[in-house]
């Protein structure tokens, strides 16, 4: 298996594993070397960066993440993005720490707001963790008008959440724009009207995965 290289959030750890394993391997022993390498290992693989193929066709909506759906479900997007309180489906990705936890963009447009929370540090496969948990939402003005919201949600061992992109951005379906650290969650709510094509259970690859098709 090829490892693909790691994102750039991976470097303060992966600097500090390295100063680490060289300060067991001259002065303290082979045991901290050891221990600093297995989490160097652990580091690669987890800030993973595959690259990612969308589907050569327009008016798709894309997974935003790897990962399996948790849930399908009509809901309020976050009431920081102002997008109003009608109900849209909301499709949830839960993301193992053995996902690839690069977020991607899932449609073409222009975000238009992004928006921080602070909260809980519940479970991410929890429904609860939409409302409750520490979360980054992004609102994107798609290109015919509609709207739709990505949103990243902290879990249980996650804490940090990172997010390039902002206001004004004009962005591509599967694009990268951030990466959450270490298992979490990230919810897609459609554009009002348009249904859902991904199911519960079902394996998410972030970039590639079609959840939804805004003509249908």
């Amino acid at each position: 298996m090829v490892l693909a290289p790691p994102h750039p959030a991976a470097r303060p750890f992966l600097i500090g594993g390295g100063a680490a394993a060289l300060l067991g391997l001259i002065l303290l022993g082979n045991w901290l070397f050891w221990l600093s390498a297995i989490f160097i290992a652990f580091c690669l693989y987890f800030f993973r960066d595959p690259e990612r193929f969308p589907p050569d066709r327009a008016g798709l909506v894309l997974a935003p993440a790897d990962g399996h759906v948790v849930s399908v479900a009509e809901a309020v997007p976050p009431v920081e993005l102002g997008m109003g309180d009608a109900p849209r489906w909301r499709v949830a990705i839960f993301l193992s720490v053995l996902d690839v936890h690069v977020n991607r963009m899932p449609a073409d447009g222009t975000v238009t707001r992004v928006a921080y929370h602070h909260g809980k540090f519940l479970s991410a496969n929890l429904d609860k963790a939409s409302e409750e948990n520490e979360r980054n939402a992004l609102a994107i003005a798609l290109p015919d008008g509609r709207d739709l919201a990505v949103v990243q949600i902290a879990g249980l061992v996650a804490r940090r959440i990172l997010c390039d992109a902002k206001a004004g951005d004009s962005v591509q379906a599967g694009e990268r724009f951030g990466i959450i650290r270490f298992g979490s969650r990230t919810d897609v709510y459609l554009p009002l009207g348009v249904l859902p094509m991904a199911r519960e259970g079902q394996t998410m690859i972030g970039g590639e995965t079609v959840i939804a098709e805004l003509s249908a």
